[in-house]
């Protein structure tokens, strides 16, 4: 078995109650969930990595906003959003999350835009 370390990291607040949940309901701890998941994206970019494969380190780049949707559709051949939306669940992988103050403004433009 390998060797276990300590550290210290910061979550959401109502991610980690919502993780919580899902631990209870599983009969598992949270350190068994996100070593599963860190063990999961860790293997899987290696893997990648080591066949010379680009597509994953796109897909990740993509779930952590680092790239939009139009370049990474572009690094990856596909021209339907469907299609990466399907490849980001076959990755495993969450879709990119906009920030609090852009969703905010999204809603004051479709407020707006009512009579």
């Amino acid at each position: 078995m390998a060797e276990t370390v300590n550290f210290t990291g910061a979550v959401d607040r109502e991610l980690l109650k919502r993780a919580k949940v899902i631990a209870a309901k599983s009969d598992t701890s949270i350190n068994a969930l996100f070593n599963a998941e860190l063990r999961y994206l860790v293997e899987t970019f290696e893997a990648a990595e080591a066949s010379n494969n680009q597509n994953f380190r796109a897909l990740l780049d993509f779930s952590l906003g680092r790239k939009d949707d139009h370049k990474v559709m572009a690094a990856l051949s596909i021209d339907n959003p469907e299609d990466l939306f399907l490849l980001m669940v076959q990755a495993r992988l969450p879709m990119p999350r906009l920030p609090e103050s852009a969703t905010q403004d999204m809603l004051d433009n479709l407020h707006a835009l009512a009579p």
